[in-house]
């Protein structure tokens, strides 16, 4: 029986830290699972890294080929 992928939700570091006495880190996800039933129950958590993007300093290139 083939499953869809459970939906990863993002969340904040400090949320990660409440909840890591009932949370494992998944290696093969790269995200934070329920222990004991997370492999297959549960929601799915990663880190919100959207926010900490740093500003692109680099060369505009998204725009040369309408040139």
């Amino acid at each position: 029986m083939v499953r869809e992928p459970r939906p990863r939700h993002f969340v904040s570091r400090a949320v990660l830290l409440l909840v890591r006495p009932v949370f494992r880190y998944s290696a093969s996800r790269d995200a934070y699972v329920l222990r004991l039933i997370g492999n297959t129950r549960g929601p799915v958590l990663r880190r919100e890294r959207r926010r900490e993007q740093r500003e692109f300093r680099g060369v505009e290139r998204r725009r040369l080929a309408l040139g």
